[in-house]
């Protein structure tokens, strides 16, 4: 999909959005470095400031590090790492402070869970990612970081529930948080062959499962991979995957067309795109309802086309 492919209408609308949108409205659809200024506002405006302003005085969100699910420390920073708070943002600091504090360590990965009887590949690749991101400097960011590559399965990926019921076959769910937490390893600190080997591996994981399917009989591994979600929280869906692939410039490849097939399906007529599904959970607000369009969902598929085109 090329710019000139995208109505000035859509774009004009995603312009009307929060700061969040703007200013990767701008960045991804528009080419545009001229962002400097939306991006700072998240966090003083819109949905950033909402968030910020909810964290109490010892760092946290809620009270707690992992849960309530989705008002915790972990996924209101998850939400604003999505937002694009800026790096180096001293209340971003403060709560991964809390996070790396109050978590337990198992040879180098971690789990916030009292009863996990060991590392958990989902939240350590949730926390690398927001400590890269952040620029959290911390002397446990680089063995968790290491843990990720050292607990790649056979198959690829990752799966959390390794460590509970000793699963040898790779989750969407856990892969996808991981593969973007390399990512982020890997715009700090670009060319670690260890960390590009274990990407590689990690992207055929998906492109031998089409994005979405089994890759025994070709059949939806679960129905909920193609409904549409923001905020994805642990969730994996196949546009949080496309817009993996595009962030990462990943070079195209014919396995992602049945996915790309999908996502265009869930154009609506006014060629914006749709919120499907929402996990529940507690919140502090609701960013989108499913009763409108979409612009988080909007943009990232937009995004995605462009780079598919």
């Amino acid at each position: 999909m090329d710019l000139m492919d995208i109505a000035k209408t859509t774009i004009d609308w995603l312009l009307e959005g929060d700061p969040s949108i703007r200013w990767q409205t701008k960045r991804d659809l528009l080419d545009s470095r001229d962002y400097a200024a939306d991006r700072q506002a998240i966090a003083t405006s819109g949905w950033g400031r909402q968030l910020l302003e909810a964290q109490d005085q010892r760092g946290t969100w809620a009270d707690g590090l992992y849960s309530p699910k989705w008002k915790s420390t972990t996924y209101t920073l998850l939400l604003l790492y999505r937002c694009g708070l800026e790096p180096g943002s001293s209340a971003a600091l403060r709560g991964l402070e809390q996070l790396w504090e109050g978590t337990t360590y198992f040879d180098g990965g971690l789990t916030p869970a009292k009863t996990v009887p060991g590392a958990e590949a989902c939240v350590t690749a949730m926390y690398v990612a927001l400590a890269c991101y952040f620029g959290y400097d911390d002397p446990r960011v680089a063995p968790a970081e290491q843990w990720l590559l050292d607990n790649q399965l056979e198959d690829g990926g990752w799966n959390c529930e390794n460590v509970r019921s000793g699963h040898k076959h790779s989750s969407f769910h856990t892969s996808i948080a991981v593969l973007e937490a390399l990512a982020e390893i890997d715009r700090s600190n670009p060319g670690l062959p260890e960390v590009t080997a274990a990407m590689n591996r990690g992207r055929e994981f998906f492109l031998a499962h089409r994005l979405y399917k089994s890759h025994r009989d070709g059949s939806v591994a679960n129905p909920v991979f193609t409904k549409l979600s923001f905020p994805p929280r642990w969730h994996y869906d196949i546009l949080r995957g496309l817009d993996y692939f595009q962030a990462v410039t990943a070079p195209t490849d014919p396995r992602f067309g049945d996915a790309i097939a999908v996502l265009r399906d869930k154009k609506r007529s006014d060629g914006l795109w749709p919120v499907q599904h929402k996990h529940g959970g507690r919140v502090w607000f609701d960013m989108e309802t499913g009763r409108k369009p979409s612009r988080w969902n909007t943009l990232r598929a937009l995004r995605v086309l462009r780079w598919w085109g």
